[in-house]
């Protein structure tokens, strides 16, 4: 039996052993969950990822915020316009930078942040109840191992 990834993991054969699929079910079972949860609160996930991150570092520009939710600049424009318009978040012309917008946290911002996160956690904690410590700190250790493989010096 064959030892080289490639030969294990090719054709109708290997696709159940294949960890990228199972990767991609597990995201998608979770950004589900999320945007149930976050539905009566009219956010998306991505709207809340924004909020989140603007009540930890306030002022963020929105390339900083797109990289923060893994979204395209382009999709992060629409994400900031819709909570703009909802009054969620302001966004001003930077000190620094006269052609960077920063955003920041409204006070309605702030109050639907903190539904939204409480709603978020339940969705976290269904999913830390389902290991133990040891398993836990293992899993993370596990992604965080896949996205070096995918994402380092000698990634594909």
């Amino acid at each position: 039996m064959s030892t080289d990834p490639a030969a294990l993991l090719a054709g109708a054969a290997g696709s159940g052993l294949r960890l990228g699929l199972a990767l991609k079910l597990a995201e998608q079972a979770m950004m589900a969950a999320k945007a149930e949860a976050l539905r009566e609160l009219e956010l998306t996930v991505p709207q809340y990822a924004v909020l989140l991150q603007l009540s930890e570092k306030p002022g963020m520009s929105g390339a900083q915020l797109a990289r923060g939710a893994a979204v395209t600049p382009q999709t992060m424009a629409g994400v900031l316009a819709n909570l703009e318009a909802k009054g969620l978040i302001v966004r001003e012309p930077s000190e620094l930078h006269g052609k960077v917008l920063v955003t920041r946290l409204s006070e309605p911002g702030r109050a639907r942040l903190a539904e939204a996160d409480a709603r978020a956690v339940a969705v976290e904690s269904a999913l830390w109840s389902a290991f133990d410590d040891t398993e836990r700190e293992r899993f993370r250790a596990f992604l965080h191992r896949a996205a070096a493989a995918l994402s380092g010096p000698d990634a594909p």
